[in-house]
C-alpha cells in the first residue's frame, strides 16, 4: 500500500516534508480492524508532531488523526464490526496515522459513520467531536440531558472558530447552555453564531472586559482552546466561585493554579489520546460517542464543520492542508478524500 510520511522535521515548504512510500498492508488481530481510509483531515496535533521534532528518523512516520473509511478485515477479538462496515475515528498517537491507503484501528475507538454526509464531510469530525465531548460531559461534568438546569449556566469558549470550538458550540448549545464563544473577526463571529454561540467577545482584547461589557460578572465553565499562558489571569478571574475550567493546550510556562484556590474552581486537562494511549477501562466510551455523534449528525442537530475540501489524498494536498492549519486562520476544518 502507499502511505505518506516524513523522516525529518522540515517546514511544510519543504519538498521533503512529506514523502510517499510504499509498505505492506498490515494484517489486524484481536481488537483490530483493517480499514481501506477514503478520506482524513488535518488538525494542529499533525502540526506539531510533524514540525517540532529533532533529528533524522530511521523509518518514515505516518501521521494523521482522523478517518472515514471502510472496515476490509477483522481482528479474531472484533465485536463491534463487520467487514464492509463504514466507519470514522481518531486513532491513537502510539499507532500509525490515517495518511495511508489502509489502516488498522481499535474497534473500540471506532464508530459506525452518518449515512447522510459525504465521505470528507465525515471525514473532519472524528477528532474534534470526541475532543469536545469529552471536554464538556465529562471533565467539565456538564450534563447534557439537564437542558433546563443548563440554561442557568454560562460557557465561555475562548477560540469558538476552530476544529474543536465549531464542535463545541453546538454541542453546548444542545445542551442548552447560555454559550459565549469568541471570535475576532467578521467571517469567524459569522461562523460561531451559526453554530449555536449566543454571544461573542474578541480574544484579542481583553476578555474580562469583554465578558462583563455583556452583563456576566464570573461565568460557570471556561473551555480554553487557544493560548493558555495568554488567557489564564483572565480565566482565574473570570471562572464562578465552585466553577470548572477544562484547558486542550499545553501551557508554556507554570499556570498558578493558586490563583483559583479562593473560588474552589477546578481545572482539568482534556487529551483525546488519554484512552487509547493508557487502554484505559472506559476507552470503549469512544465508541459510544462516536456512534451517538453519527446520530446526531444524521438527524441534523450536529452539522460537519468543514469549510475546505481537497482531493486526492496525496503529498501535494496533504502539504497545502498542513499550510493552511498552519496560518491559524482557519475556520472549520480542512478535508482530504479520495472520493
Amino acid at each position: 500500500m502507499k502511505a505518506i510520511g516524513f523522516t525529518q522535521h522540515l517546514p511544510i515548504s519543504d519538498p521533503n516534508s512529506f514523502q510517499t512510500f510504499t509498505e505492506e498492508i498490515p494484517t489486524p488481530k484481536n481488537h483490530d480492524l483493517l480499514v481501506k481510509v477514503i478520506a482524513t483531515s488535518v488538525n494542529p496535533v499533525d502540526i506539531g508532531v510533524r514540525g517540532h521534532g529533532r533529528g533524522a528518523l530511521k523509518q518514515p512516520k505516518v501521521i494523521g488523526w482522523d478517518a472515514y473509511g471502510i472496515v476490509t478485515q477483522v481482528g479474531n477479538k472484533v465485536s463491534l464490526f463487520k467487514k464492509n462496515d463504514r466507519v470514522f475515528y481518531a486513532g491513537s498517537f502510539i499507532r500509525s496515522g490515517s495518511d495511508s491507503e489502509y489502516q488498522l484501528v481499535d474497534e473500540r475507538i471506532v464508530g459506525h459513520a452518518p449515512m447522510t454526509l459525504t465521505p470528507v464531510e465525515i471525514g473532519v469530525m472524528p477528532l474534534t467531536s470526541l475532543t469536545a465531548w469529552e471536554a464538556l460531559f465529562e471533565r467539565l461534568r456538564i450534563n447534557r440531558n439537564a437542558k433546563a438546569e443548563n440554561a442557568q449556566k454560562t460557557l465561555l469558549i475562548i477560540n469558538g472558530s476552530g476544529g474543536v470550538g465549531s464542535v463545541a458550540t453546538q454541542l453546548a448549545h444542545l445542551a442548552g447552555l447560555q454559550v459565549i464563544a469568541s471570535a475576532s473577526r467578521p467571517q469567524t463571529i459569522k461562523w460561531v453564531k451559526q453554530n449555536g454561540a449566543d454571544w461573542t467577545v474578541n480574544h484579542h482584547a481583553n476578555l474580562v472586559t469583554e465578558v462583563r461589557k455583556l452583563g456576566f460578572h464570573y461565568v460557570d465553565y471556561i473551555l480554553n482552546l487557544n493560548d493558555l499562558d495568554g488567557h489564564w489571569n483572565e480565566i482565574a478571574e473570570l471562572i464562578k466561585p465552585e466553577g470548572a475550567v477544562c484547558a486542550i493546550t499545553e501551557n508554556k510556562r507554570g499556570i498558578d493554579l493558586q490563583k483559583l484556590t479562593k473560588k474552589a474552581a477546578s481545572f482539568n486537562w482534556e487529551w483525546m489520546y488519554t484512552k487509547s494511549y493508557y487502554h484505559t477501562d472506559d476507552m470503549i466510551s469512544q465508541h459510544e460517542i462516536l456512534d451517538r455523534i453519527a446520530q446526531l449528525l444524521d438527524s441534523g442537530d450536529l452539522h460537519s464543520t468543514l469549510t475546505k475540501s481537497l482531493k486526492p489524498i496525496n503529498d501535494v494536498n496533504l502539504k497545502e492542508a498542513h499550510r493552511l492549519v498552519e496560518t491559524n486562520h482557519m475556520i472549520g476544518k480542512v478535508g482530504i478524500s479520495n472520493d
